[in-house]
């Protein structure tokens, strides 16, 4: 047997290890076996980080985790019981370039000793966050401490598919002051950011976290409505293994920018990255990514309430854009008057103050491609206000992708919890379902038809026994295109504090082609 024939023999092997379903067909008469695969599948692995949350002192974090119940079969042991299934996070200690600790390497060799952990599927010493034991319950915990660290950490088996964290933090009073909420990241090579800002009044950070076993170099290239920012102090950032990484925005370029976009990329391996927005007059909110689509660009789940809404755009390609934006409400879809189109050149920023958009109805705002515009992705979000002068909050909604078949949300409360969804084109049929509390409950599971070009908002309807926070499961079940958002709010001294996640499609299925391989090479 020469050399290929070995090679492809263990690719083969390895392909069989890691999905496990594929088999081969016998001799059909044609002196030739063949390779069939089956389906989707689910995935058996999953990785996230969540960022290190505020370190002001009166802050309170809750982190909540969740894999929806899923009926799809999982490899037995041989007394039919499953192996492996293993979900939670763990530490990722915060790395400072040029301190003592990093001079001695101690910060660094204990960081990758954790992601060393994390990738053979140990806890070591570190206490594990949010462990999950079964698919269907959540599990939450919180968390009063100012040093509270980045999380990393991978789920295994049955608790994979759809695994999701919510991390949450309440601040009551100071200059980031708010509720600051993020859905946790499935680590990635880059990210886009719209929305951030070095103003005076403005202290933003991006968190960088390396969840793998080695240490990584990161790019953060910043970009303003003239263009991309001349720096070269955000070139060639080295985090660690199993560490995390802050760098203050404003540290990368001198001169004061309202609205910016951010771009980071790691050279090596995988990354979490969030933006950390704190504004001295309208507190302070996780910005995510945005998803950068290419052609319709849908930011889901503006609140009835919001006093202001900002968009900014960015246009990474090399053509110019014009859109057409949409207003898409519980009544249909509505052009604003004077806001008819947004045009974005090409490697630059724009910014658009929307005002008072949605005129005391919730919606979503939709960016279509006008007639004769340029392609190419688009990096988009809004800013939202509510509240009224020192009690004005702010919040984020980024462009996000579409619910293709189904997107969860954890760590919901039955008084503070808002789900939106939108059908941009065509009416989309839905299923939701809220799991039953992390102390205790059944779940509920409701069907909704969204009518074509419109908006619908969800409260849920909880049985009383209910208790503790619980996820919100949406599965998309046929119609067309669907996204979604969910807005929490709670109070906090007297005042309503709120924070918007999006939902795109969990990806918790693995896509392998129906077909049929030949393998003559391997008995030639």
């Amino acid at each position: 047997m020469n050399r290929a024939t070995i090679s492809l023999l263990a690719a083969l092997a390895a392909l069989v290890a890691v999905t496990g379903f594929a088999t081969l067909r016998p001799d059909d008469g044609t002196g030739r076996e063949t390779l069939e695969y089956e389906s989707p599948r689910p995935v058996e692995r999953a990785a996230l980080t969540c960022p290190r949350p505020t370190a002001a002192e009166s802050a309170t974090t809750w982190y909540t985790a969740y894999t929806p119940a899923d009926d799809a079969p999982y490899p037995e042991d041989g007394d039919g019981e499953e192996t492996g299934d293993s979900a939670a996070l763990l530490p990722a200690p915060e790395h400072t370039p040029g301190t003592e600790a990093d001079e001695s390497g101690d910060a660094e060799e204990n960081a990758e000793e954790n992601a060393e952990g994390l990738d053979n599927g140990e806890a070591g010493d570190a206490e594990p966050v949010v462990p999950l034991q079964e698919p269907g319950l959540p599990v939450a915990a919180r968390v009063r401490d100012a040093d509270t660290p980045a999380l990393t950490g991978t789920a295994e088996q049955r608790l994979a598919p759809g695994w999701t964290v919510q991390q949450t933090t309440s601040v009551p009073s100071g200059p980031g002051r708010g509720l600051l909420g993020t859905s946790c990241q499935t680590p990635d090579t880059e990210f886009w950011f719209a929305g951030a800002s070095t103003a005076e009044t403005r202290h933003d950070y991006v968190h960088i976290t390396n969840p793998d076993g080695a240490a990584t170099v990161v790019d953060i290239d910043l970009y303003g409505p003239e263009g991309r920012l001349e720096s070269d102090a955000g070139q060639g950032i080295t985090v660690p293994a199993g560490s995390s990484v802050p760098i203050r925005l404003s540290t990368l370029n001198s001169e004061p920018q309202t609205n910016l976009a951010v771009h980071v990329t790691a050279r090596t391996g995988r990354i979490g990255a969030l933006v950390e927005a704190v504004d001295e007059r309208l507190g302070a909110d996780w910005l995510p990514p945005a998803g950068a689509p290419s052609g319709r660009v849908v930011l889901p789940g503006i609140p009835a309430d919001a006093e202001s809404v900002r968009l900014v755009v960015f246009a990474p390609g090399e053509e110019d854009l014009a859109l057409d934006v949409g207003l898409a409400g519980p009544g249909g879809t509505i052009t604003p008057a004077g806001y008819e189109t947004v045009s974005v050149h090409a490697g630059t920023l724009t910014a658009v103050d929307l005002e008072d958009l949605t005129q005391g109805e919730p919606g979503s705002l939709v960016l279509t491609p006008a007639s004769g515009s340029g392609t190419g992705t688009v990096a988009a979000a809004l800013r939202v206000t509510m509240g009224d002068g020192e009690e004005q909050e702010m919040a984020f909604i980024p462009a996000t992708a579409p619910v293709e078949r189904r997107a969860s949300v954890s760590g919901n409360t039955a008084s503070g919890t808002e789900l939106s969804l939108v059908a941009p084109d065509e009416a989309a049929e839905v299923e939701v379902t809220y799991s039953a509390g992390a102390e205790g409950g059944e779940p509920v599971t409701e069907t909704h038809t969204v009518e074509a070009g419109t908006t619908l908002v969800l409260a849920p309807e909880l049985p009383d026994s209910t208790e503790g926070q619980f996820a919100v499961t949406v599965r998309h079940t046929g119609g067309g295109s669907l996204y979604a958002s969910r807005t929490l709010t709670a109070e906090s001294d007297g005042a309503t504090t709120f924070t918007v996640q999006t939902l795109p499609d969990d990806r918790s299925t693995v896509a392998i082609p129906d077909t049929r391989q030949d393998l003559s090479i391997l008995t030639d």
